[in-house]
C-alpha cells in the first residue's frame, strides 16, 4: 500500500514539514505539474482526479476507459493504476485522509456509490460541466496559499461540493472489459508479481509468496483468482509464484556475492533450509551447486 510518505516521495522527493499535524492531511495538486509513475496498488488516502485526455484506469479485474475529461474517485479498499494513452492528459487532483473528513459526511465514505469497491467511479464531464468542476479544484489550489486560518474547513466544503457534484449525475459505464475476465485478471495479478521485482539490496524482501496474499492487494476472493490464473495459465497461482521466485533466485546466485542465507531471506525465507529445499524441489538441485555451474 502506497503510503501519504510514499506519494510526496514519489511525487516530489520531499515531505511536506506539516504531514503529521492536525488530525487529518489534505492537498489539492495541477496534474502536469507532478510527476507520473504508474504504480498498481492500494493507497492509504482517498483521491480525487479530474483528468483530460485519454486514459486507462486499471481497477482490480476491470478497467475503464476514459476519453476526455473525466471526474474520478479513487478510494483505499481497491487497487488502482492510471495509464495515460496520450500525451495531452492534464488537469487537478486533491487527496485526503479519511480522518480528515471525520463526521463530514451523512454517511461512511465506503457506502458512497462512487467509493464502493465494484462501483463505477468515473463521471464523464461535458465542457460546461468541466469549467464548473474545474472552478472548485482551482478554489482549492487558491486557498491553498492563503493565510485563512480555517482554510481547512472551506476544503472540506469544495470537496463535499465535487462529491455532491457527481451523486447529481449518472456514472459512465464505459466499462472495457478484457476479451476474457479470467485472462484480465491474470495478467493483473502477473503484473503485480513482477512489481515485486528485481531484488536490488539484502534490505529488499518478497513478503507476497501466497494466492491470498495477492488475492488481497487485488481486492478479490482468493478462489477466484485461483481458477482464474489456472483457467488462462494452466498452473495454479502458487506455482506461478514459485516460477517467478526460482527465476529470481537464478538470477541473484549467478550475478550477484550474496550468500545463500541472504538470497533466501530476501526472496521471502526465514530459514536458509527452507530455502534450500525449495529450490532444490523446483530444480533438483541444490543454490550452491546451481551457483557452482555458473
Amino acid at each position: 500500500m502506497q503510503t501519504i510518505e510514499d506519494f510526496y516521495r514519489d511525487k516530489f522527493n520531499i515531505l511536506p514539514a506539516n504531514l503529521h499535524e492536525g488530525m487529518g492531511h489534505f492537498n489539492v495538486f495541477q496534474m502536469e505539474k507532478c510527476k507520473t509513475k504508474v504504480v498498481y496498488s492500494r493507497r492509504d488516502f482517498y483521491k480525487i482526479s479530474l483528468i483530460r485526455g485519454h486514459n486507462l484506469y486499471h481497477y482490480a479485474d476491470k478497467s475503464i476507459e476514459i476519453s476526455g475529461t473525466t471526474l474520478i474517485f479513487f478510494n483505499p479498499l481497491v487497487p488502482y493504476a492510471l495509464e495515460s494513452l496520450s500525451d495531452d492528459k492534464t488537469g487537478f487532483f486533491c487527496i485526503f485522509s479519511k480522518s480528515f473528513f471525520a463526521d463530514r459526511i451523512r454517511n461512511e465514505f465506503g457506502d458512497l456509490p462512487m467509493f464502493k469497491p465494484g462501483g463505477n467511479p468515473s463521471y464523464i464531464l461535458n465542457k460546461e460541466q468541466d469549467r464548473e468542476v474545474s472552478q472548485i479544484f482551482n478554489k482549492m489550489l487558491n486557498e491553498m496559499q492563503s493565510d485563512y486560518a480555517f482554510k481547512f474547513d472551506l476544503q472540506k466544503s469544495y470537496v463535499t461540493e465535487l462529491i455532491h457534484y457527481a451523486l447529481k449525475m449518472e456514472p459512465s459505464e464505459s466499462l472495457c472489459r478484457h476479451t476474457d475476465a479470467k485472462a484480465r485478471i491474470t495478467a493483473v495479478f502477473t503484473e503485480l508479481l513482477e512489481r515485486q521485482f528485481p531484488i536490488e539490496n539484502t534490505s529488499q524482501r518478497f513478503d507476497m509468496r501466497s494466492a491470498a496474499n495477492f488475492a488481497d492487494q487485488l481486492a478479490v476472493h482468493v478462489n477466484h483468482l485461483n481458477k482464474a490464473v489456472k483457467a488462462t495459465t494452466g498452473k495454479t497461482t502458487t506455482g506461478v509464484i514459485a516460477e517467478r521466485l526460482v527465476s529470481e533466485a537464478k538470477s541473484l546466485l549467478k550475478h550477484t556475492d550474496w550468500n545463500i542465507a541472504e538470497i533466501g531471506y530476501c526472496l521471502g525465507f526465514e530459514e536458509p533450509s527452507h530455502f534450500n529445499n525449495f529450490f532444490k524441489k523446483q530444480t533438483q538441485v541444490t543454490p550452491s551447486f546451481f551457483r557452482s555451474l555458473n
